[in-house]
C-alpha cells in the first residue's frame, strides 16, 4: 500500500484501518475556493492523508485575509492562493500529487475543469453566479461534493449544521443559490451543504471593489466558524472517501 506505512499517518490508520485509508490516498479531491473555509477543509482532507488534489482559486492574499484563512500570513500577502496551498500541503505530506489551477470558476470553463477523474469536489466558492454554475455541473455529471453556504455575520458554532439545500434556514446565500438552480431545473435533492441556522448578525454596510472589478459588500466573519465550516466539509468528504468501494 502506497505510503501506509508512513508514520504521519499511523492516527489516520489506527481509526480507519488499512483498507480506509489506502481508499483516501487513492483518492482524488477538488478544492474550489481556497479562503476561509476551503483553506480549512484543504487542511482537513490533506492531514488525513489524501494525496492526489487540485487546488482551484484566482485569487491572491490580501492583509485583510488573515483574520480567518488559515493559509494566509504575512508572508502569503499578494501570493497566489493555489501556489500557496499547495506548498503548505507538499510541507505536511511530500508524497502528495498536487494541481494547481489559479482560474475564476464560471459557466465558461466548468466543464474544461471538471473534464478530469476526480472522486469528490468541494465547493468553497464564495461568487453566487460562479457557485450555481458549478454546482449545475457537478449534479449533471453525478460528481460527488458538498457545497459550503454562507460563514459571514455567524458567531453561534452549535447552529452550524450538515443538510440538503432545502433544509437550510436563515442563509440567505442558501435562498438565492436554491432559487436560482430550481429556475434552471436543477435537482435540490442532490445537493449537499454546510450551512448555519444563525439569524445573521447585523452590521454597517462596507464595500470593496475585487480584481474582477466588482463591488461586493464586506461581510464580517470569525475564524472560529469559518474554520468549523470548513473542518465539517473535510470531516464529511473523508467519510465519503473512506468507505467507498
Amino acid at each position: 500500500m502506497a505510503h501506509i506505512e508512513d508514520k504521519r499517518f499511523c492516527r489516520t490508520r489506527a481509526f480507519l484501518g488499512d483498507e480506509k485509508l489506502k481508499n483516501l490516498q487513492d483518492s482524488t479531491v477538488m478544492i474550489i475556493g481556497l479562503g476561509a473555509v476551503g483553506g480549512y477543509a484543504l487542511e482537513g482532507i490533506a492531514r488525513a492523508g489524501v494525496e492526489h488534489l487540485i487546488l482551484v482559486d484566482f485569487d491572491k492574499f490580501e492583509e485583510s485575509n488573515i483574520n480567518r484563512q488559515i493559509l494566509a500570513t504575512n508572508e502569503s500577502i499578494g501570493k497566489s492562493k493555489a501556489k500557496v496551498a499547495a506548498d503548505r500541503i507538499k510541507s505536511i505530506n511530500p508524497h502528495a500529487n498536487i494541481e494547481e489551477k489559479p482560474v475564476f470558476v464560471d459557466e465558461k470553463n466548468i466543464d474544461d475543469l471538471l473534464n478530469c477523474k476526480v472522486d469528490f469536489v468541494v465547493d468553497a466558492i464564495d461568487s453566487l453566479p460562479s457557485k450555481c454554475s458549478l454546482i449545475k455541473a457537478l449534479v449533471a455529471k453525478k460528481i460527488p461534493f458538498i457545497s459550503s453556504m454562507g460563514a459571514a455575520l455567524k458567531q453561534d458554532f452549535s447552529k452550524i449544521k450538515v443538510c440538503n439545500l432545502n433544509q437550510t434556514q436563515g442563509d440567505s446565500l442558501a435562498r438565492e443559490l436554491r432559487r436560482r438552480l430550481k429556475a434552471e431545473g436543477v435537482d435540490l435533492s442532490q445537493i449537499n451543504c454546510v450551512s448555519s441556522t444563525e439569524t445573521p448578525i447585523k452590521q454597517s454596510n462596507t464595500e470593496k471593489v475585487d480584481e474582477q472589478g466588482r463591488t461586493r459588500p464586506v461581510l464580517g466573519s470569525l475564524p472560529t466558524i469559518t474554520a468549523i465550516f470548513g473542518l465539517i466539509i473535510a470531516g464529511e468528504a473523508i467519510k465519503y472517501l473512506s468507505e467507498r468501494k
